[in-house]
């Protein structure tokens, strides 16, 4: 005898989205820098996981589900050309590092001058403090690929904040 499942309902999407909307926002925003942006992503995010709703058979999976699309999602939008309309320079301006390191903006700063495979592993490994396996699976990469790019964002943010500011035994045991 086999079992069926219902597939979720519409109800238990709505209450979904209202358990995990701040939470993929907090991501979606350390993702993308900007409060509109997450907003845009968060929602794209949540249309594309209710596009494939009734596919879900275990509620427990669905802000996995849910985080990995809006991860991916805002990898497409970093490849595409007209992100942000940036224009390279030579010379990156200088910084001086001894700004007021609580400012969240400076925070802010340095993420956004890290490509966004980086900025996704940093989000993911230190904010949601996921596992290396757990990111390499959400960003659908190796393992090794995260270690990697963990280490050269780190790397990249000791120099934009500083040592002081990103330890180097950071990125050492945090698995």
């Amino acid at each position: 005898m086999t079992s069926t499942r219902r597939p979720p309902s519409d109800a238990e999407f709505a209450e979904f989205v209202h358990a995990t909307w701040s939470g993929l926002y907090r991501t979606a925003y350390l993702l993308v820098g900007e409060p509109w942006l997450a907003e845009d992503l968060v929602q794209t995010a949540l249309v594309k996981t209710y596009a494939n709703w009734s596919k879900v058979r275990d509620l427990s999976a669905a802000p996995g589900y849910a985080r990995t699309t809006l991860v991916h999602t805002a990898g497409s939008w970093f490849r595409k050309r007209s992100w942000r309309n940036e224009n390279p320079t030579p010379e990156l301006p200088e910084r001086p590092i001894d700004q007021d390191l609580e400012d969240r903006s400076l925070l802010m700063g340095a993420l956004a001058q890290l490509p966004a495979r980086q900025r996704a592993v940093v989000v993911l490994r230190f904010y949601e403090d996921l596992s290396v396996a757990v990111t390499a699976q959400t960003l659908g990469c190796s393992e090794g690929t995260v270690k990697s790019q963990t280490s050269a964002a780190l790397h990249r943010l000791r120099q934009l904040l500083g040592d002081a500011v990103v330890p180097h035994e950071l990125g050492a045991n945090h698995d």
